[in-house]
């Protein structure tokens, strides 16, 4: 797996930015959207100064220390040769929350050309089991690079009339909203396993 590097220097970007200063917030900034989930009086935080060398991901030296390769399989919900969906952690605030990723140790940058053709497809799958539960309006896919070195793709259920929920904040509403009950948790990662093994592979989700 090729490793991340990062300069040793700030760049001309950097050293442009206003560092150890307190941003203004714009009137037009994201507070004033309607989505937005917090109210009231709200400050930026300094911008602190560059941290270079850029510490370590999870993962960044290697299969032998990332949490992905080390996980079993059989926790996942579903997997096959190259891929697995995982759910997150015990509890979920949204209708499903899912990780694609290649069992593979690899990030996006040196994704071999065989699993970039099928990431596409499985994109797709998962998408289709998560907008086949009851009550999903949409499936927001996100990839955030910054904790993790092993390719990672969020999948995040949005509530079918939640027009508060819509969009950027998402993933932060997901924090806020109270826990789905485990049950109906179970029952939903479930249907989801079934749902991509009826296209292939094999669910791995308890059954009842």
């Amino acid at each position: 797996m090729a490793t991340s590097s990062t300069p040793q220097e700030p760049s001309a970007f950097v050293r442009r930015l206003p560092t150890g200063e307190r941003l203004p917030l714009p009137a037009d900034s994201v507070a004033a959207w309607e989505t937005f989930p917090f109210e009231g009086d709200l400050r930026v935080r300094p911008l602190q100064p560059p941290v270079l060398p850029e510490p370590d991901r999870h993962g960044e030296h290697g299969p032998e220390q990332c949490r992905t390769c080390l996980k079993p399989v059989t926790e996942a919900l579903w997997a096959d040769d190259h891929w697995r969906l995982d759910a997150i952690g015990t509890e979920s605030r949204l209708p499903a929350v899912v990780l694609l990723q290649p069992r593979g140790h690899h990030d996006l940058a040196d994704l071999p050309a065989e699993r970039a053709a099928e990431l596409g497809p499985l994109l797709q799958r998962a998408e289709r089991a998560l907008l086949g539960l009851d009550g999903v309006a949409r499936v927001h896919v996100n990839r955030w690079g910054d904790g993790a070195a092993h390719l990672h793709f969020w999948l995040l259920a949005r509530p079918a009339g939640l027009l508060q929920l819509r969009g950027t904040f998402l993933p932060v509403w997901e924090e806020l909203l109270p826990p789905v009950p485990d049950e109906e948790r179970r029952q939903t990662h479930r249907l989801i396993a079934e749902s991509m093994a009826a296209g292939g592979g094999t669910s791995y989700a308890p059954t009842p």
